[in-house]
């Protein structure tokens, strides 16, 4: 069948070029028994990559050869071959958004493929077998979204096409170049771009943003009547609240209970407790917002003033009972997952990624600007029976906050079209998302003729569809099911988060116990610590995003922020008589420094290799992420009051050999799962 599919000469029309790619499907589609579907997916991605590379060689002999064309032209410029030349370059554009749009549509069979081999077999083939390969630096999977060499192809067309317009082939010396920005691109260029951008996945600073908030690009179209701008600023204002409200109390837990009679150490509940709520709020929360995202808000932000108020309250009522049922109804008034599922849900594809990155940067942003508000509101008197004072102020000033925002909710949020409202649209519209789907590309799969084909020759074993059964595209229904879905490599990555979540809360919320037994810290200089810690996320984000991950891979990456963060948590360790500032502060920003790093490179791998089905649904792979770092903190936190007991001299090191013993077992994990893990 191979030898059927003759190479292309240089110069030959469009119409056998076409054809050939419309055969070299139908070859594809027809030549493969069901089985070779099914046990050789390697098969299909082989030829299909051998068949693109060969067009594209020849697509670029093409240029090579109107390159030279031109250079004869220049010396003899004829305004006429100059507008043919143009051209012709012109219907290279052409053949080579074809040729994109053939590779896209093969990625879909690969996709089609895979989900007829689970269907078949019974067995979660496709999980594991992309994320043993996708990122593999020698797989063939990555030719069919890398491409280094279109780059260059695209970059030799729009070259030469902007050159022809503005100066007509020719131009007087070397330095009279084209000023591309006051020439419009030709609209072939434009396309061909844009079927770039939808097959590449480079990884830069905002890509890496985005997959650092493991909100998993939607595999429908997003309808854009479900998009409002001001409904998306009001969640990440809610993400940023949020973690102002977290982060706020932690220079001043250790005071705060103190003066309501208990061990400085208490400060481990305080601060766990809330997390404690959201373990549960996390569920609700994101099952809630399957009917509705303007509920949900409105509850988290009434919930959230009325445990603030609780929290400052607790003072005058000398009440530690009051004060934790405060920080309970804080943490059941987390709405993360509805913000995650708002952008996943209701933001269109094309500013999907700038708003996964405002939601990393929101809650960047609150984390560090919590303890420096923090250190700011030191302020004692009284206003009639209430204190008013730095442990009581955090929990009036969040509550003021949360009114406020309840407001601007009330007012300003837009409850996103429904499904079912999108389905019931007029046909002016449904005629205009034709169009639309059908200018981007061809994206049906490959299978369907082929398929349609063997039910006519009465092949039964293939003649069902290639989506397979419905139940494998519904989103999971149970953690339990969600948990069936995860690889062995995934498991690990969410052990890593684990790891990564807890040794952050260790560092986090015994750090004002630490520092004020040790060195004699007030609540300003811990406030301004962890403030600086705070700030440091976006840089090394930024950092990591735009160079290291480019320059190694992810797993390498991962291995190495946790072989850091291991070395962080050793020099933490008091072994001598003496504890110095500069042995904490360096040891604290090493072991916080990687672990963004970790977290960063951790959920940009279980970003590309979840299953599509937590892609949606209550129970998505961003409620498992949330669930496993809320557990870390529960635990970290419930492990500094448990460690108060054995005294405040002991704190540092007891707590500190959990973090020790999770960070050795993650790397002892990682290494045997280290050949699947791309």
């Amino acid at each position: 069948m191979m030898r059927k599919l003759k190479a292309l000469k240089p110069g030959e029309k469009g119409g056998p070029r076409l054809l050939i790619l419309y055969h070299f499907v139908l070859w594809a589609q027809s030549s493969m028994s069901c089985m070779d579907q099914h046990l050789f997916p390697h098969l299909w991605i082989e030829k299909t990559v051998l068949f693109f590379l060969e067009q594209q060689g020849i697509i670029a002999h093409r240029i090579q050869e109107l390159g030279e064309e031109r250079t004869i032209l220049l010396e003899h410029p004829e305004i006429s071959k100059l507008s043919n030349l143009r051209e012709a370059y012109i219907e290279v554009g052409h053949d080579l958004l074809k040729l994109l749009r053939f590779v896209d549509m093969n990625a879909t069979g690969i996709r089609k493929i895979l989900k007829k081999f689970d269907k078949r077999f019974g067995y979660k083939f496709t999980d594991y077998y992309l994320s043993t390969r996708s990122n593999h630096p020698y797989s063939q999977i990555q030719q069919v979204f890398k491409h280094v060499g279109i780059a260059a192809v695209v970059g030799a067309l729009s070259r030469n096409l902007v050159e022809l317009q503005e100066h007509q082939g020719s131009y007087l010396s070397l330095y009279d170049q084209p000023s591309t920005a006051m020439v419009v691109q030709d609209p072939v260029i434009i396309l061909i771009q844009a079927s770039v951008e939808k097959l590449t996945r480079s990884t830069n600073f905002l890509k890496f943003l985005g997959q650092h908030a493991l909100i998993q690009e939607a595999e429908e179209h997003v309808d854009e009547r479900r998009y409002h701008f001001v409904s998306l600023l009001l969640n990440l204002v809610n993400t940023f609240l949020y973690m102002v409200n977290t982060y706020i109390i932690v220079p001043t837990a250790d005071d705060y209970s103190m003066s309501l009679g208990a061990a400085a150490t208490v400060c481990g509940i305080i601060i766990g407790s809330m997390a404690v709520a959201q373990v549960f709020s996390s569920v609700y929360f994101s099952a809630w917002s399957n009917k509705s995202y303007f509920r949900p808000l409105v509850f988290s932000s009434i919930v959230l003033f009325l445990g603030n108020v609780l929290y400052a309250l607790a003072y005058d009522l000398d009440s530690l009972t009051i004060l934790l049922i405060g920080r309970l109804m804080c943490g059941m008034g987390s709405a993360r997952a509805v913000n995650r599922r708002y952008i996943s849900d209701c933001v269109p594809n094309e500013i999907r990624m700038q708003a996964s990155a405002g939601f990393v940067s929101a809650s960047a942003l609150g984390m560090a600007c919590g303890p420096a508000l923090a250190g700011l509101l030191q302020i004692n008197f009284k206003l009639y029976w209430l204190t008013i004072n730095q442990d009581t102020l955090p929990g009036w000033v969040m509550a003021f906050a949360w009114l406020a925002y309840l407001i601007w909710l009330w007012i300003s949020f837009k409850e996103p079209v429904r499904d079912t409202e999108v389905k019931n649209s007029s046909p002016d519209d449904a005629r205009h998302v034709d169009a639309e789907a059908l200018e981007s590309g061809l994206n049906q799969p490959l299978l369907k003729d082929s398929e349609q084909k063997q039910n006519v020759d009465g092949d039964e074993e293939c003649n069902a569809s290639e989506d397979g059964p419905k139940e494998s595209h519904k989103p999971a229904t149970s953690m339990a099911s969600a948990y069936r879905l995860l690889t062995p490599s995934v498991k690990v990555q969410l052990l890593i988060y684990f790891m990564l979540k807890y040794a952050m809360e260790i560092l986090l919320s015994e750090s004002s116990v630490v520092t004020s037994y040790y060195f004699k810290w007030s609540t300003g200089p811990v406030a301004i610590f962890l403030a600086v810690l705070g700030l440091t996320v976006l840089p090394v984000n930024a950092v990591v995003g735009t160079y290291i991950s480019n320059m190694f891979e992810d797993r390498k990456i991962l291995l190495g922020s946790e072989i850091l963060v291991l070395l962080g948590i050793l020099l933490s360790f008091k072994v001598t008589s003496t504890y110095t500032v500069p042995q904490y502060v360096s040891s604290a920003l090493i072991t916080f420094v990687a672990a963004e790093v970790l977290e960063g490179v951790n959920l940009n791998l279980l970003s590309q290799v979840m299953s599509s089905r937590l892609a949606r649904g209550t129970y998505n792979g961003g409620l498992l992420s949330t669930e496993a770092g809320t557990l870390a903190r529960v635990v970290a936190d419930g492990t500094i009051t448990l460690a108060g007991y054995l005294g405040e001299s002991r704190l540092l090191n007891v707590t500190l050999l959990p973090s020790l013993l999770i960070c050795v077992g993650s790397i002892i994990a990682t290494l045997l799962t280290y050949n699947t893990m791309y």
